[in-house]
């Protein structure tokens, strides 16, 4: 084992083949060749000593001591990277990856447009976007920033809210003519419902919360579904009104129950700790924030307490 200080370029290597999980998407992001980056990686296995990567057909996964390796060195990287922007910030130099994630529906309705938007005014930013549901180790997987909804119970997280996440119980015309409209949260118990995986209905009633026992016609873990089921008459769904708000505006659904409102929750920007946020994330989450906050423009002007 060589003694000496690795090569950054070394550790770069491989910090990005973690990152991609394949040979070929690291060297493609470094703009160098796939054999190129394989040498690099394994000079510096052989240099301390350790296996970091197992190498598979399908790409590539770290092992038990690359993991740590990885974590460590991905932040000295960062450290390193934001060392560099404080020289460009002189110039007002916003530019380099940014690896984002953000939930699937949220991301695809919304997000998307105004990551387009800014794409065009900051030209030199490379994004690098993950639409998925699931929470990201943002640490772990390398990401500089994640879009999320709903309370954080990670408080080592770096998070800054960006609007209101609220929601609606909500159902078509067609099957409120049909079923009867609800007056209270007692009346669902007959209802039809369509419920989100693992949700529970909660409505804030005259000293508190009241939750509500409901069986499900329909279950889904996507928004997206539930809506269209709900416009198609199947029964009644509580929906982020992000996604609910295009059935409203048509006519397509009504907002049931408005005097029993409903939890609200928040959009989050979301660093991972000990990393220092760099020009560009900080340029990034300053315009989500402007472009969303702080009343988002989906919702209704009664929903945020504005006048109509």
């Amino acid at each position: 084992m060589d003694s000496g200080a690795p090569d950054l370029i070394d550790v770069l290597a491989f910090v990005r083949v973690v990152e991609t999980g394949s040979f070929a998407r690291a060297a493609e992001r470094m703009g160098l060749s796939k054999p190129v980056v394989s040498r690099r990686v394994a000079r510096l296995e052989d240099q301390l000593g350790a296996r970091l990567l197992t190498r598979t057909a399908r790409g590539a996964q770290p092992t038990d001591v690359g993991q740590a390796y990885y974590a460590r060195a991905a932040n000295v990287l960062a450290e390193l990277e934001a060392a560099r922007e404080v020289v460009a910030e002189s110039v007002t130099q916003v530019a380099g990856p940014v690896r984002l994630s953000a939930p699937l529906s949220f991301g695809v309705e919304h997000l998307a447009p105004a990551l387009a938007e800014f794409a065009a005014a900051c030209p030199r930013v490379e994004l690098d976007v993950e639409f998925d549901d699931r929470h990201v180790d943002l640490a772990g997987g390398g990401y500089d920033l994640a879009v999320r909804i709903g309370s954080l119970p990670d408080s080592s997280l770096v998070a800054r809210r960006i609007a209101p996440v609220r929601k609606v119980l909500v159902g078509s015309p067609a099957y409120l003519a049909r079923a009867g409209r609800p007056e209270r949260p007692a009346d669902l118990s007959g209802q039809a419902v369509l419920l989100y995986a693992g949700e529970q209905w909660r409505f804030r009633v005259a000293g508190g919360w009241e939750t509500v026992r409901v069986k499900p016609v329909l279950r889904s873990n996507n928004g997206e579904m539930l809506r269209a089921a709900a416009e198609a008459g199947l029964g009644l769904a509580i929906l982020p009104s992000f996604i609910a708000s295009r059935g409203i505006e048509s006519g397509a659904l009504e907002v049931l129950l408005r005097g029993f409102p409903l939890e609200e929750a928040g959009l989050h920007a979301v660093m991972p700790p000990g990393r220092a946020v760099t020009a560009r994330v900080r340029a990034l989450v300053d315009f989500l924030v402007e472009r969303f906050g702080p009343e988002p423009e989906w919702d209704p002007c009664w929903m945020a307490g504005r006048d109509c």
